[in-house]
């Protein structure tokens, strides 16, 4: 074989499937030559063919490997997203017809390698209004249709739709994909993948981006038009938004009116344009609740009055006032894809983050006396108080809504009852929902204790439930800007964490220690877990103690590596007065100037904070 070739590949229908590839001097990656996949055998019927230098069209090693490159960063964690549109600074378009269609198919062949053989594979696609949407979901459809599956095209639909399309009859399709970039702005899209047992974890997505970035770079024609199958039409959300009225109905079992449960109830959703509408006039309005007032129901891919989050201030200051105005109930606020939510009380209090978290733990400890919740390390330790006041058991974990389910799901798997899941952001999951991360179903859960209160004669309202749950006198998230060239920023990311590590660990930081991140199976501060067969870690982080000689322990800081964005997030509470300031100070005097690690970090924000507060 000629020192150029590149490697032997399989050649149909404009495309090249690689059989082996094979570089004399320097493998094309470690994640490569390691996957089984690169060595199986070609596709019955189609010729092998040299695809080589001097046989021309070969492209240089490279140039396959920043092409293979490419699909990788396109992971982030469980899921994957990019740039669909052009319009977003400093960013160019990654996340192609071509990319999203490479990755459908490995996730399809991936769904059929793991299926039992001898019939149709059947894959639902879901997608949020982005105007990206239509094209990409053409891309889906052609990826999943070429490795041979059933496509069923639900249109606008939610994540958890997606999921609940696996398990719903009479569809219960083998597997989903849902196309939604959650919160974030028009110009960006993704992926999500569901089969029956729940959504993918970053170790299986990176399986599958892998074997996507090979097809990748070596297909010849980028975008297939050929569809096998075309991808029939399905009326999922009606089924879906059925199943939660039946939920609300059952659980409340109202004794004077059964149907509309809901009836006298006045309830303001905001979409924010994305997909919750459909809960506003197929759910709640179905059940007999008063809407009017709701905000923002129409799906608008370019999300013109703000961002749909459940964290977002004008999302939650809007809700509020139309709440307030309407002398309603409840306020709701759903994200893009709904699998977050946050709430607004009848006072107009906004209820998300810690005080959702409190809300949820409430209901769940009422449901389940003494149940364990898991939550990410950057709760208060006044919620482990609330928690724990109220019998159950607060077990703090890594950072990342797919790592707390994951730690649910391990903890009940070890008999350890586990009822409840949820990250600050607003995922949150329960047992008794298949553990999904459904901003709609927490919801139903809310309302329906809102309505066994009522029905007992309380007029508090649901805000009361937390009416003791203290906040911290200080608290503050600054993020730090990887300074590196994108396949680069991973890397950097863990030197500067690991270092952070090694500091606290020798003491250079006087009054900082480990965290062991609550009673629970963590030490090492949310980095290490001490199962008998650990999860893979998807981003470095740690969690540390902050004590001084006159006061004691005043708080913690959370340093983590974004597995969304080439940055590091820094997160920090304190009881004490100053005592942000005085913990960001000290992060940057005695660590970051020290380490040097500010010589590759955009710490524009730290000195923002240090020199305003703000």
């Amino acid at each position: 074989m000629a020192s150029t070739t590149l490697g032997t590949s399989i050649k149909t229908r404009g495309d090249s499937f690689p059989n082996f590839i094979l570089f004399p001097n320097k493998p094309l990656s470690p994640k490569v030559s390691s996957f089984a996949f690169l060595k199986r055998a070609a596709p019955r019927g189609v010729a092998a063919t040299w695809r080589t230098a001097e046989h021309g069209g070969a492209l240089a090693a490279e140039e396959v490997d920043e092409e293979m490159g490419r699909i990788r960063r396109l992971q982030n964690g469980s899921d994957v997203r990019g740039v669909a549109i052009e319009g977003e600074k400093g960013r160019t378009v990654d996340l192609t017809a071509a990319a999203v269609e490479a990755i459908a198919e490995s996730f399809a062949e991936w769904v059929i390698n793991g299926m039992e053989t001898g019939r149709s594979v059947s894959v639902s696609v879901g997608r949020d209004p982005r105007i990206s949407g239509s094209a990409l979901s053409a891309a889906v459809f052609a990826g999943v249709s070429r490795a041979g599956c059933l496509v069923f095209d639900m249109g606008l639909a939610t994540t958890p739709a997606c999921f609940m399309s696996t398990v719903l009859s009479p569809f219960s399709y083998d597997a989903s994909i849902m196309l939604t970039a959650s919160h974030l702005p028009y110009t960006r899209n993704g992926m999500k993948f569901f089969t029956k047992r729940g959504g993918l974890s970053s170790p299986e997505v990176e399986e599958i981006c892998d074997r996507a970035a090979v097809k990748y770079a070596n297909r010849v024609v980028k975008v297939s038009t050929l569809l096998r199958t075309p991808p029939s039409k399905v009326d999922f959300m009606g089924a879906y938004s059925k199943h939660l009225r039946d939920i609300i109905k059952q659980r409340i079992n109202h004794p004077l009116h059964y149907d509309t449960p809901l009836q006298g109830f006045k309830i303001i959703v905001n979409a924010g344009n994305g997909s919750g509408g459909f809960f506003t006039w197929d759910v709640l309005d179905k059940l007999g609740a008063d809407t009017f007032g709701s905000l923002h129901l129409n799906p608008d891919g370019m999300f013109p009055n703000h961002i749909p989050n459940p964290e977002d201030k004008t999302a939650m200051s809007l809700t509020r006032a139309s709440l307030l105005d309407h002398n309603a109930d409840l306020g709701v606020v759903f994200d893009t894809d709904v699998d977050r939510s946050g709430v607004v009380d009848h006072e107009g209090n906004p209820i998300n983050g810690d005080k959702l978290i409190a809300l949820m733990s409430a209901i769940v400890l009422r449901e389940h006396p003494a149940t364990t919740i898991v939550t990410d390390a950057r709760t208060s330790v006044a919620l482990t108080k609330f928690i724990t006041n109220r019998g159950g058991r607060h077990c703090l974990y890594r950072v990342g809504y797919r790592n707390v389910i994951d730690k649910g799901i391990q903890l009940n798997m070890d008999g350890i009852e586990t009822h409840l899941m949820m990250e600050t952001s607003g995922h949150g999951a329960l047992k008794e929902n298949y553990f999904l991360d459904d901003g709609a179903y927490m919801v139903v859960k809310i309302i329906i204790e809102m309505v066994r209160m009522k029905l007992e004669g309380s007029n508090e309202g649901i805000g009361s439930l937390i009416k003791d749950l203290e906040e911290p006198l200080e608290s503050a998230e600054l993020r730090l800007n990887v300074i590196s060239e994108p396949s680069f920023a991973k890397e950097k990311a863990v030197e500067v964490i690991e270092t952070f590590r090694d500091f606290v660990q020798e003491g250079k930081l006087e009054g900082w220690e480990l965290d062991s991140c609550g009673d629970c199976w963590v030490h090492e501060g949310c980095l290490v877990d001490l199962n008998d067969h650990p999860k893979p870690i998807d981003a470095q982080m740690y969690r540390v103690k902050v004590f001084d000689e006159e006061n004691g322990e005043i708080g913690w800081v959370h340093l983590r590596q974004s597995i969304h964005n080439p940055n590091l997030a820094l997160n920090m509470q304190s009881s004490l007065l100053g005592g942000c300031l005085q913990i960001t100070k000290d992060f940057r005097d005695k660590f970051l100037l020290v380490s040097g690690c500010d010589r590759f970090l955009d710490v524009d924000q730290v000195e923002k904070f240090i020199n305003t507060g703000l």
